[in-house]
């Protein structure tokens, strides 16, 4: 459903005893894709409340007074806390539920692999997504703006394929899948092109296409990015 509830609203929900399971805000196709993906390969209890972008609602007050930097997505908590910004929406997943393979064992040389990509993509790619997809936020509009966006489409595509070459294959890493692939198929989808992408980036398309072939996934991916 879209996003309209009021605060008052979103208080009553756990009077109704729905505090059992998580809440994501977002909208298809946006970073919300990864938070989604991760509790369902968890195998965790969600809901999944709309944040049309379209429509600017992460801009609305009901969703400023949930996450007031007015990004999404933005996950509550079953005990009713909020967290935001998707890398660290993806740990914490992982750490609430150790049982999956989202993050490999602590102390382990993949976790520690796994821990540098995540964060070399939200550090790198993602930051640089919103001058693609707005430049008018970082600059006068016409010719200036359009520059600017095809320079940071040339930065996110050098930043991809940096990920392109350190993938072991078929996923990131030599030991298997973890929530570092989940981010980088998601990062593929956007800003540069699909005929860039199936010229350049061969391992993060397999990648990308194991990803959305995972069971709790697959519908996931479906739902957000198509078939």
């Amino acid at each position: 459903m879209h996003f309209c509830e009021s605060p008052a609203t979103i208080a009553g929900l756990f009077l109704l005893g729905r505090a059992l399971s998580y809440v994501l805000y977002g909208d298809k196709g946006s970073g919300a894709f990864c938070v989604e993906a991760a509790l369902a390969e968890a195998g965790a209890k969600y809901e999944f409340w709309t944040v049309s972008l379209d429509k600017n609602e992460q801009k609305s007050p009901a969703f400023l007074a949930i996450n007031p930097s007015g990004k999404i997505p933005a996950l509550r908590m079953p005990s009713g806390e909020i967290a935001t910004e998707t890398a660290a929406l993806l740990l914490i997943i992982a750490e609430r539920h150790p049982q999956t393979s989202l993050l490999p064992p602590v102390g382990t040389a993949d976790r520690a692999q796994a821990l540098r990509w995540i964060a070399f993509m939200a550090s790198e790619i993602y930051p640089i997504v919103e001058i693609v997809d707005y430049p008018g936020r970082f600059a006068p509009s016409g010719s200036a703006a359009d520059a600017l966006r095809e320079k940071a489409k040339e930065r996110v595509r050098e930043r991809l394929l940096t990920i392109e070459h350190a993938i072991a294959g078929p996923w990131m890493l030599a030991g298997g899948f973890t929530a570092a692939d989940i981010y980088a198929a998601m990062f593929s989808r956007w800003s540069v092109g699909k005929d860039w992408r199936d010229a350049n980036l061969p391992k993060i398309n397999a990648l990308a296409a194991a990803l959305s072939q995972r069971p709790a996934i697959a519908p996931v991916w479906a739902k957000h990015f198509g078939t």
